[in-house]
């Protein structure tokens, strides 16, 4: 089988590319930056999307697995990069699979909670009101993927993840990312930064449990969707003390973080909820996200020991 990684050069994408290939799939790779590992038997296509969806997509792909994107802090700073990202280069993705693909292939979207807004919790009916350009570019890619479903071009399945933590490596643009960085620093030695106050609550999955969603979005039937081909995957409620304080009993420093107040990052990440219903995803089959206890303990058995 051959599937399509979009965004395969971050390490979710690369993750996740690994682990499909595990499975006996053809993996092909695409993102704008070489791609660390390509596992066996993949490739990697290197420059920008919309130049390389021609040689990515043929006839014998069956799925695709759209993780490109350009995040929270960057989406609300750069409009257009944003829309032309988030928005023209899914419709473009969708487009390659209409034209190309022998049969309507499995296409997952990694939606995000940034859809809903000014509401303290959400379901699966509760309504898309995003109040930051990338929550909405997502909400517009739900929208394409579900009618690309409904008029058979494609196989889709949006998954609305949670905020990541821990991700590994250097903080990128997101304006969640210092859900990672008040752990993964301190656990390394280092100092970190936190923009919100302690009481702020999160919706968190773990590296591990987010690839668990992806990989199941690629297994389960279409069907199991519904009308309406969206899921908000699973996640854990947390608040910032909660996880200074998980910190500390895995022998982080807490005191390394220090709390700066930035109204650009509360702009964003206070209008999404910390609060979901997930029945939807149990009722489909997705496994359960882990404890950020596990969450901590997960990033340093795979990044630090």
């Amino acid at each position: 089988m051959a599937v399509v990684v979009t965004g395969a050069a971050g390490f979710l994408g690369n993750r996740l590319a690994q682990n499909i290939a595990k499975r006996g799939a053809q993996v092909v790779l695409c993102d704008q930056m070489e791609p660390p590992v390509v596992p066996a038997g993949g490739r990697a296509l290197v420059g920008p999307l919309e130049e390389t969806l021609d040689a990515a997509i043929t006839r014998d792909t069956r799925a695709v697995v759209h993780l490109a994107a350009v995040v929270s802090s960057g989406a609300e700073r750069d409009f257009d990069l944003g829309y032309r990202v988030n928005v023209d280069g899914l419709r473009a993705t969708l487009e390659a699979c209409r034209a190309r693909c022998a049969q309507p292939p499995k296409f997952v979207f990694a939606s995000s909670l940034a859809v809903f807004g000014a509401t303290d919790a959400a379901n699966d009916e509760t309504p898309t009101t995003p109040l930051n350009s990338y929550g909405a570019q997502k909400a517009i890619g739900e929208l394409l993927v579900n009618d690309y479903s409904r008029k058979g071009f494609v196989d889709g399945r949006s998954i609305r993840l949670p905020t990541i933590s821990i991700r590994p490596g250097a903080p990128n643009a997101a304006a969640s990312g210092f859900a990672s960085s008040i752990l993964r620093e301190p656990l390394a030695g280092k100092r970190a930064v936190c923009p919100m106050p302690l009481d702020t609550d999160l919706w968190l999955a773990s590296p591990r449990s987010a690839l668990r969603s992806l990989e199941h979005a690629l297994d389960v039937d279409g069907a199991a969707f519904g009308d309406y081909r969206c899921v908000n995957a699973p996640g854990v409620t947390v608040s910032v003390e909660e996880m200074l304080a998980a910190l500390a009993r895995h022998g982080g420093d807490r005191d390394l973080v220090d709390f700066v107040p930035d109204p650009a990052v509360a702009a964003i990440v206070g209008t999404w909820p910390a609060r979901f219903d997930t029945a939807k995803a149990a009722a489909m089959g997705f496994p359960d996200a882990c404890s950020i206890d596990d969450m901590i303990q997960n990033h340093i058995e795979d990044e630090l020991d």
